[in-house]
């Protein structure tokens, strides 16, 4: 992309300018609303009718992601493109990249999709690991060393939110796991004594400039995200600066471009990185409410080659997943909102998702305060009324 930025509003033609965005997804959906509100049309590519973003988008391409006609509907409507999920086919954005802007680039994309390139890229820029094997074939299966015991297998490719991973204790848990995940390539990695899980959210520019967001210190259950905080003294002043640089430095070693989020594993006191992301995050969704910039502002910005500007945390935050189960809880149809609303500081965002299933990301609430204290007492009130428990 050339150093000019593509600027909101109309065009020297007259056209208002279109971004688009691979996938009609909740991230998706948010992208579009950041666009909008800075005078972008938005174009979404989504197979779904119903997608949430979709629904909300100037224009939505109802098509697959590898579709010709649809690929050129994007290029023809769109002056950049972005993607809201890591498993759009690499190829889908090496063929729009190569008339329009793109973010991320096919390249990063490819080793974001794929566990065993994600850890190489990892040791290539000095960030440490979980201890792991790559397990491709028979003969990996047997040499991985027995210090990887307990330990989880996950394929290399296509999971996401506990998805494609299986917990094994001994060798014969392992291959009877390799063989239920239908011997596809796959990592072992060491079960560790997790002390806590954080993430790092960073936005990185064409030209190079780079933003970060606050540390996130993390709480997973069943392999899904179900709380973030981002408060004072979440963890070590030494560990967020180890993980800020560390994120800075795999977005430096991809050259990426666009929003990226790396999460980490504590153990023993020591930061070990996990996985990234390349597209805004589950972990973030709290800039919407808590900081000056939001990630999708970030995104916007990135992609249409605008200024990054740090972005400020003006409040502390807790941001709690809602799902499906929520639904399917005895309550009724939803929660009570209205309960949930009247507690100070409370910011509802639902998806537009039209059926709620267990395990589904259905929305977000996210609570902000003045202090932490007052935080921590209205999280609570929160998490009773919405029946999820804190520790």
């Amino acid at each position: 992309m050339s150093g000019r930025a593509i600027l909101p509003g109309s065009n020297a033609s007259g056209q208002q300018t279109t971004l688009g965005v691979m996938g009609g997804g909740q991230l998706g959906r948010m992208f579009v609303q950041a666009a909008q509100r800075m005078g972008y049309f938005t174009a979404v590519l989504d197979p779904d009718p119903a997608s949430p973003a979709g629904l909300v988008s100037h224009y939505h391409v109802q098509a697959d992601y590898l579709d010709e006609q649809g690929l050129a509907q994007m290029m023809q409507r769109c002056a950049a493109i972005t993607t809201e999920f890591e498993n759009v086919p690499s190829g889908a954005m090496l063929t729009l990249g190569a008339h329009r802007p793109v973010t991320p680039a096919a390249a990063a994309l490819r080793i974001a999709q794929d566990r065993i390139q994600e850890k190489a890229h990892f040791s290539a820029c000095g960030v440490t690991c979980a201890p792991y094997a790559v397990v491709s074939n028979a003969q990996q299966l047997a040499a991985a060393a027995d210090t990887l015991l307990p330990g989880i297998l996950k394929t290399a490719r296509l999971g996401y939110d506990g998805k494609g991973q299986i917990r094994v204790a001994d060798r014969a848990a392992l291959a009877a796991a390799w063989a239920q995940l239908q011997c596809v390539p796959c990592v072992l990695e060491q079960e560790l004594a997790l002390e806590l899980e954080c993430s790092v959210i960073v936005a990185r520019g064409w030209d190079g400039a780079m933003v970060n967001f606050p540390v996130q210190r993390n709480l997973h259950r069943a392999g899904i995200l179900a709380r973030t905080e981002v408060l004072e003294g979440n963890l070590p002043a030494t560990l967020a600066q180890q993980a800020i640089q560390a994120a800075r430095s795999i977005a430096e070693g991809l050259e990426y471009v666009g929003v990226l989020c790396v999460e980490f594993f504590v153990v023993a006191g020591a930061l070990l990185v996990n996985e990234m992301a390349p597209r805004p995050h589950n972990s973030g969704h709290y800039t919407l409410d808590a900081c000056d910039q939001s990630q999708f502002d970030l995104q916007v910005r990135t992609l249409a080659g605008l200024p990054l500007v740090e972005p400020r945390q003006h409040s502390p935050a807790v941001m709690f997943n809602l799902l499906g189960d929520l639904w399917h809880a005895g309550r009724g149809p939803a929660p009570d909102w209205s309960a949930l609303l009247a507690l100070p500081g409370t910011h509802l965002h639902l998806y537009g998702k039209l059926s709620a299933r267990p395990g589904r990301k259905m929305g977000h609430l996210t609570v902000t305060a003045a202090t932490v204290q007052q935080l921590r007492a209205t999280a609570a009130q929160a998490a009773a009324l919405l029946g999820l428990p804190l520790p």
